[in-house]
């Protein structure tokens, strides 16, 4: 079962990324990037119909909504377009994630909001 889900997991990512570069380019129908950029924006927003941390609907509507937008996409974009950028899409999905990175990412949050933080200090007792 485990297994099942991170296939459909992956597949889903592959395919939300897919689209956001299919609705990039030029070869793409105007209603298709309409269709695809509001996905993406969907997929991308921390804004849901109904938030996450609600149990169990928070992420369905994810699961049905995303999949759903995805086909809608699809149906309206050419096939060879799509083939190249499931493709293109698997590809850089298959890189690997790098730690530093995101620690490096992180770090620059935390001594942003710190700086905030000094600054709102330094203001309040002035």
């Amino acid at each position: 079962m485990r297994k099942w889900i991170r296939e459909r997991a992956h597949k889903l990512r592959v395919e939300a990324h897919a689209v956001w570069l299919a609705a990039r380019d030029p070869r793409t129908p105007l209603f298709a990037k309409l269709i695809g950029l509001l996905v993406a924006a969907y997929g991308l927003s921390p804004i849901d119909l109904i938030p996450d941390f609600v149990p169990i609907l928070g992420l369905l509507d994810d699961l049905i909504i995303l999949p759903l937008g995805i086909w809608l996409f699809m149906t309206f974009i050419p096939d060879p377009i799509w083939a190249e950028y499931i493709a293109i899409a698997e590809k850089e999905t298959e890189r690997p994630v790098s730690w530093r990175g995101a620690l490096g990412v992180i770090a620059l949050w935390f001594a942003s909001v710190a700086l905030v933080g000094l600054y709102v200090f330094s203001w309040r007792y002035w």
